[in-house]
């Protein structure tokens, strides 16, 4: 960077935003506490370096020290990342960046890489605010401006590739989003102020030695986090062929049938004893331009940019919520991998128990998803159908009725027109009126999708008979209106109310309840689909839906 620490700190930290109080920063980062990490960094003005709060280094005097909301604000003010603990692990700052705000919306597209390739106006157009409006909300709350994050995200990135696998420098410099090796050296000189082979020369630690195409990465997050909750969630969902899980991690096929992949995650082990707050990523022939949005989408389905402190924060103000926070202080929404695959489990799940889904949803894969071979994971042999192939395939003769076909035909057209997606730039509002809009979905469906799929916190099926008995914890039940009142007091975090009442009333049933249907409620004129999935979660057995 041509600034300098000196000359630049003070003209960013006038426009930064509001960070937490100093004396909390001060006191988080002199005890290395890991709630913090990703919520702040620590710029030192004597080395002109910028690190996590968590830093093993010796801690410098206070003196010396500013404090940054965000790695590209500290880059902004001319500081470098520390090779020791290393920024580009921290979690993002999930208490703001979620939901529907316009900078949390801007955030999710960069980190799709939107900016690689397209002007800052074409973002702002599609957010629906002024280029100069867009710059001035970054500057706000990120303390940098929206290139100026893009720029740092993709640097980062190459700097965690160059760090953790031995990929060749012109490979990082292509997953990094470069077009060419010589804009990416310069770009990491300018940056870093050295080479990224004299970085690789510099590391401390070695890659994580692997067999064949295989690459190791480590993913960041916040304590606390529960990894065995999120294992059983996915591994009820687990589609043969697609997906496996087992005790200490989850594995699935990516791609294409023309370039097939998978992944394998897992918890990152100890290190001299102690926890290490990340997972293993492993990836099996990942092309290199494919790695970030391989990454972002991991990141995204395991929700790794939570803030539980912040969310607990509001929600623990219920009293109903309070004693399920305490009991489950880590629990995650989970995701899914592809938005599509999602939506043909909801279809499909509508009006039969979670096992039931999964074995109509494993036909439909067994029949039309393309069969693949890959080295490592026998157990992955089929790649699930997109929306082209679901538009026109033949459904019959899988056990679905010709409701649930038309409507799945029906997403997988309305994806195909653009009349419905799941970009990342929609508001929830947006993301399920388009959806409703469906043939056979309805606003339970629509917010399902959006919790799981999107992983939008705020994402509320008020229509759910299992939230709605849930709540009143007495054997009562609230209305629809009721429910929506109270939750009011949980936003932006309702999804992960969701998540904590559905997780303790699968808890509090009892083991033999899981065979049982319920009867179906009326069907709502224009809607019938619809209330037919509602049925499915409102069931006596008290199922987490499909």
């Amino acid at each position: 960077m041509s600034s300098t620490p000196a000359t630049t700190a003070t003209a960013v930290a006038a426009a930064a935003p509001a960070l937490p109080d100093p004396r909390v920063c001060e006191r988080a980062r002199l005890s290395r506490d890991a709630r913090f990490d990703g919520l702040f960094f620590t710029a030192v003005r004597s080395t002109g370096i910028y690190c996590r709060p968590v830093c093993p280094a010796p801690a410098p005097l206070a003196a010396n020290v500013d404090y940054y909301p965000s790695a590209a604000a500290a880059e902004a003010a001319g500081f470098r990342p520390c090779l020791r603990c290393r920024p580009e692990l921290a979690p993002e700052d999930g208490s703001w960046r979620r939901g529907d705000a316009v900078v949390a919306r801007a955030l999710a597209l960069i980190d799709q890489g939107f900016l690689a390739g397209r002007p800052l106006a074409e973002l702002a157009a599609r957010l629906a605010v002024g280029e100069r409006q867009l710059r001035r909300l970054f500057v706000q709350h990120v303390g940098a401006a929206p290139l100026g994050v893009h720029g740092t995200r993709r640097l980062l990135f190459a700097k965690q590739l160059l760090t953790e696998t031995p990929l060749p420098v012109t490979d990082v410099a292509l997953a990094a989003g470069f077009g060419s090796l010589r804009r990416f050296n310069d770009a990491f000189l300018q940056a870093y102020a050295m080479p990224p082979r004299r970085l690789r020369r510099e590391l401390r630690e070695a890659p994580v030695a692997t067999a064949g195409n295989c690459l190791v990465l480590r993913l960041g997050y916040r304590p606390p986090y529960d990894f065995p909750a999120m294992l059983d969630f996915l591994r009820g969902r687990a589609l043969p062929g697609i997906e496996t899980v087992d005790a200490h991690g989850y594995a699935r096929t990516i791609g294409t049938a023309q370039a097939p992949a998978w992944l394998r995650v897992g918890a990152w082990p100890a290190a001299r004893g102690r926890a290490v707050h990340a997972l293993r990523l492993e990836l099996h022939g990942v092309p290199p331009a494919q790695l970030a949005g391989t990454v972002q989408r991991v990141r995204r389905m395991f929700d790794l940019d939570a803030d539980p402190d912040a969310i607990a924060t509001v929600l623990a103000g219920d009293a109903r919520l309070q004693p399920l926070l305490a009991r489950h202080p880590g629990l995650r929404i989970p995701g899914g991998w592809d938005g599509l695959e999602i939506a043909v489990r909801a279809v499909i799940g509508q009006q039969v128990s979670v096992a039931a889904a999964r074995t109509l949803t494993a036909r439909l894969v067994q029949r039309h998803g393309a069969a693949v071979a890959l080295a490592g994971a026998p157990a992955l042999d089929r790649i699930f159908p997109d929306a082209a192939v679901l538009a026109g395939c033949d459904l019959d003769g899988l056990g679905l009725t010709g409701a649930r076909i038309a409507t799945l035909r029906a997403v997988a057209r309305a994806l195909l027109a653009g009349d419905a997606g799941f970009d990342a730039g929609q508001t929830l509002e947006q993301f399920t009126a388009a959806w409703s809009a469906l043939p056979g979905i309805g606003p339970w469906t629509a917010h399902y999708l959006a919790l799981r799929a999107l992983g939008h916190p705020d994402a509320f099926p008020a229509g759910d008979l299992v939230l709605q008995k849930a709540v009143p914890a007495d054997g009562s039940r609230l209305d629809e209106r009721a429910l929506r009142a109270r939750a009011e007091g949980w936003r932006p975090w309702r999804g992960y109310a969701v998540m904590h009442l559905w997780r303790d009333a699968a808890q509090a049933t009892p083991a033999g309840a899981a065979a049982r249907k319920s009867t179906a409620g009326p069907a709502r004129p224009g809607d019938a689909t619809e209330a037919a999935a509602a049925t499915s979660h409102r069931r006596g057995n008290l199922e987490i839906p499909a």
